[in-house]
């Protein structure tokens, strides 16, 4: 049979042919340099130190002929590097060392090694430790599980969608995010050990804490498609107020106040014994699923895994000289009507979760433990309070900083890039449906519809 002849190419082709490798040799880069997208390559892509409000995106497949030359030159690659990567099951010594790296370290509240502990003994998740070495000592050690979905197999931060604001542990005085070279060497270093994996998969990043940029700046793929909103401080907690209409919200907290004494009292406080803690986290899960039903919503919380974990964390966060997790509650007429969670942060305190009895007494829970736990971050002396991830009315009542976290998506396999591009695609979607308020509400009221509930506020 006669093969079809291919059509010359136009000039613009030929253009392209001159610059950019022909697929052929491109899929022979991929296999050289794993972990990177397979046909994305950005002529002059360069990092960018990422704000408050900006997400710099940084095509980690932006590979051209001048950095390869430079890398063939410098005689980069793994066996030259001077920042070895060493990747080993998440056992008891490498938590232990994981422990003693993070006593000194920077890192968010779902790198805690109580977090980590907690959710690796509830799951029995396949986790491992993945540490970056700078001049013999370690530098960047990151726990992340490996978790199926679908036919795929991707590595995560431990919590799956319950870790926000990620932060990899970071040593104090090694502030330098990863360089090229090293993230390539961590890249290789994961699938040479867990050659499974098809894709790396860290969300919901935080650019920066206490000042310090993440440490995975220059391996952003893209924004995360949910704004993170955090309250500023500064100031004390009267100044704050008078930056946030302080007048009207001190007025509703008075209110509060004698609708809860015509009630029959209130008594707020924070869980300080094991007792407490199962109290409060048995009614928060009750809460929120009813909340969730209401609305439409998977139960996030409802596994019992999930739950087992939750248990598990804020009982051994009690054991800590200063508890990293707490759970507060408020009680109204000696039955409990709100509960929150907290993570403590060097510059701020996040509040993880929120649940409320939906009761027709007149009152509004969450404004007034929003309210008291600010007054008591002020009097912590903390800088920020965090409501972390989701655009919701009652947030925006109160917040004036936004912060747009990013995402890391490596691609260690073919499959691995599959679903990479299905998962930017993915997030592009949602970030323009919720970016958009009219489609936004229109989707919440058709959630809520399928629910049989009446549609809810921002989530």
């Amino acid at each position: 049979m006669a093969r079809r002849q291919r059509p010359a190419p136009t000039n613009r082709r030929r253009r392209e042919s001159a610059f950019w490798p022909s697929p052929a040799r491109r899929s022979l880069i991929h296999l050289l340099h794993l972990g990177f997208p397979p046909a994305r390559f950005v002529r002059g892509a360069t990092a960018r130190t990422l704000g408050r409000k900006d997400c710099g995106m940084v095509d980690i497949g932006a590979t051209g002929r001048t950095a390869r030359a430079a890398d063939r030159n410098a005689g980069a690659g793994i066996a030259s590097l001077k920042s070895p990567v060493d990747v080993r099951p998440a056992d008891a010594v490498a938590l232990a060392e994981y422990e003693a790296f993070c006593a000194s370290a920077l890192y968010a509240p779902p790198q805690n090694p109580v977090w980590v502990r907690a959710w690796i003994g509830a799951t029995q998740a396949d986790a491992f430790v993945a540490t970056v070495d700078r001049d013999g000592r370690a530098a960047i050690a990151l726990v992340l599980e490996v978790v199926r979905e679908g036919p795929f197999r991707i590595a995560r931060f431990v919590g799956g969608s319950h870790a926000n604001g990620n932060f990899a542990a970071m040593a104090k005085g090694s502030h330098e995010p990863l360089a090229r070279d090293e993230y390539r060497a961590l890249t290789e270093a994961i699938h040479t050990a867990r050659p499974d994996v098809d894709l790396v998969v860290l969300e919901r990043q935080n650019p920066a804490a206490a000042s310090v940029p993440n440490p995975l700046t220059n391996m952003a793929t893209m924004p995360s498609p949910n704004v993170s909103l955090a309250v500023d401080l500064s100031g004390g907690f009267d100044a704050m107020l008078t930056r946030r209409n302080g007048k009207r919200k001190r007025k509703k907290y008075r209110l509060q106040l004698r609708k809860f004494e015509d009630a029959g009292g209130h008594r707020l406080f924070e869980a300080g014994a094991p007792a407490e803690v199962e109290r409060l986290i048995s009614e928060f899960f009750v809460m929120k699923a009813a909340r969730f039903q209401e609305r439409g919503i998977t139960d996030v919380f409802a596994p019992q895994e999930v739950q087992a974990f939750f248990r598990d964390l804020f009982m051994s966060a009690l054991e800590q000289p200063r508890p990293p997790f707490f759970l507060t509650g408020l009680e109204v007429a000696g039955r409990l009507q709100g509960v929150n969670g907290f993570s403590v942060m060097p510059d701020g305190v996040v509040c993880e979760f929120c649940a409320m009895r939906d009761e027709d007494l007149g009152i509004s829970p969450g404004f007034f433990l929003d309210y008291v736990a600010m007054e008591q971050a002020c009097a912590d002396a903390m800088g920020i309070f965090d409501f972390s991830v989701g655009d919701e009315e009652y947030k925006r009542s109160w917040c004036d900083l936004e912060t747009w976290q990013f995402d890391t998506l490596l691609p260690l396999t073919g499959k691995g890039r599959l679903l990479s591009a299905w998962k930017i695609a993915r997030a592009k979607a949602v970030h323009r449906i919720k970016s958009n308020a009219m489609l936004w509400s229109a989707v919440k009221r058709l959630r809520s519809r399928v629910a049989g509930a009446k549609p809810a506020g921002d989530d």
